[in-house]
C-alpha cells in the first residue's frame, strides 16, 4: 500500500491560498482518478479539485472553512501498489558511453 499526498495546487499566478469550502469525500471513502475530492475557494475562483489517484481517503488534514496555502498537503489517499498519477509526464533519458 502506498500513500499519496494530495496538495493544494497553484490555481493562478497571484493565488497563494484557498479556503476549503467542502469535502466531497469522507475518510474511509473510495475515490477514483479524476473524481472530485474537495471544493476550494480563492479570491478569484471557486473550484472542485479532482483526485490524482484511485484509492481510499485515509486523512483530511484541513477542516471545512479553513485556509490552506498552495503546496500544503490537504489529504492522504491510500492506494494499492504504486501510485499512478494523471497529468504527469515520465521523461526517459538515454545514457551514452563516450
Amino acid at each position: 500500500m502506498a500513500q499519496f499526498e494530495v496538495r493544494l495546487p497553484k490555481m493562478g499566478e497571484s493565488v497563494t491560498e484557498a479556503t476549503i469550502t467542502g469535502w466531497l469525500k469522507d475518510v474511509g471513502d473510495s475515490i477514483d482518478i479524476d473524481e472530485p475530492l474537495v471544493e476550494v475557494a480563492t479570491d478569484k475562483v471557486d473550484n472542485e479539485l479532482p483526485s490524482e489517484v484511485s484509492g481510499i481517503v485515509t486523512k483530511k488534514l484541513f477542516e471545512k472553512d479553513t485556509v490552506a496555502q498552495v503546496g500544503d498537503v490537504i489529504a492522504i489517499i491510500e492506494t494499492d501498489g504504486d501510485v499512478e498519477t494523471v497529468g504527469t509526464e515520465k521523461v526517459e533519458t538515454d545514457t551514452v558511453d563516450v
